[in-house]
């Protein structure tokens, strides 16, 4: 299954007016999406990093996680009215102007 960016805030916002019932406030949002942030970090400090895994922590699923990210972050977008595809396209320009030479000169890189 493939959706862009686009339709997959049109789902989430579809699956909270219905399933979900409302939206929860944006300060509320932010809350989560710092907790759901840090779920991810928990996985890759135990995965990629030096700690080591609790039993419960072996059945967390990172793509699971990076999705839960993803589905607060539309969410925000949602009810602030950000289209994400814009933004992202917007985003691609800044860093094609900013960067556009900065990573091949960074000696750190290579």
């Amino acid at each position: 299954m493939s959706m862009t960016i686009q339709e997959a805030q049109e789902k989430i916002d579809q699956w909270i007016n219905t399933t979900g019932v409302r939206y929860f406030s944006e300060l509320t949002n932010m809350a989560i999406l710092t907790e759901e942030v840090g779920e991810v970090a928990r996985i890759m400090a135990r995965q990629y990093g030096d700690q080591s895994a609790k039993e419960t922590d072996k059945k967390k699923d990172l793509a699971d996680e990076l999705a839960d990210v993803m589905w607060v972050l539309l969410c925000i977008a949602n009810q602030t009215g950000i289209d994400m595809t814009v933004a992202l396209e917007k985003n691609f320009d800044k860093k094609n102007i900013r960067d556009a030479t900065r990573h091949q000169q960074n000696e750190k890189l290579k």
